[in-house]
């Protein structure tokens, strides 16, 4: 038996949407333990080279490839050119995604089909394309990023919401079907987590403040960086009788009903 079970030394991680926020959380967490980081974006290959310099100034090996994760041409030829160029992918953390706060009356049908595209169909296509190669080798880490929101609904955000139901349920079928192959797939559900995105709410006194405080047993926001155990653990030895699971690392909003306002 290994001496260090979650030791990642050496390891090439693609993480998909990880230019900044939680993925790039998971990341830093997988390159500080010295994993070489696969940086994806696709909004502008400045950003993509913003985010190395970030990661290089903490040490941290990091590529960059722009590509749509929704294309599957792009991402055939891009997993090819890693390949090619870094080496084989061992770790795939499918982490691309977008939200968008409408009510399901007003929503258009592009509108949801967009999230649908990008946050379940592009961790099929990029999984696809990533794992015909572990098979090869007999071995893997597939993280797919769910959320709450596969298990909970919440007002406005039923595509997301359906999306993520979707991929916690492809997370078990890619586990069933590949797991005979020495592959791992599981899923990690963030809670809610205090990022440049969450900033101007998380003001005291700002009623989804106190709401998200008041129903979290942890009475606080995530930091970004308590993601990178989990990412670790999925992506290590530790996990290699895991299986088709989605760690929710959310401060135990899951576990319980909620509290009234008023109760300490």
């Amino acid at each position: 038996m290994s001496t260090n079970l979650f030791d990642v030394k050496g390891k090439v991680a693609l993480v998909t949407g990880s230019t900044h926020g939680l993925g790039m959380a998971m990341a830093r967490g997988l390159g500080l333990a010295g994993a070489t980081i696969i940086v994806n974006g696709n909004s502008s290959q400045a950003k993509i080279d913003a985010a190395i310099a970030d990661y290089q100034k903490e040490g941290i090996k990091a590529v960059g490839y722009k590509f749509n994760v929704v294309d599957e041409e792009q991402v055939k030829e891009a997993v090819a050119k890693i390949e090619a160029e870094v080496g084989p992918i061992d770790i795939l953390i499918n982490n691309a995604g977008i939200i968008k706060r409408t009510p399901l009356l007003e929503m258009e049908v592009a509108d949801f089909r967009e999230v649908i595209d990008i946050d379940l169909v592009s961790p099929f296509i990029v999984s696809k394309h990533v794992v015909k190669n572990m098979v090869q080798r007999k071995q893997g880490k597939v993280i797919n990023i769910c959320s709450m929101m596969s298990e909970l609904g919440r007002n406005s955000v039923g595509a997301y919401a359906a999306a993520k139901g979707g991929l916690k349920m492809l997370t078990q079928n890619m586990a069933t079907e590949w797991a005979k192959h020495n592959i791992q797939v599981n899923g990690i559900g963030p809670g809610y987590f205090a990022t440049s995105q969450t900033e101007p709410i998380r003001v005291e006194g700002h009623p989804f403040n106190d709401f998200i405080i008041n129903r979290t047993p942890a009475a606080k926001w995530g930091d970004p960086n308590d993601l990178a155990g989990a990412a670790i653990f999925l992506s290590s030895k530790a996990s290699d009788f895991v299986n088709g699971h989605v760690v929710y690392v959310d401060g135990g909003i899951l576990a319980t009903i909620g509290k009234p306002s008023n109760e300490n």
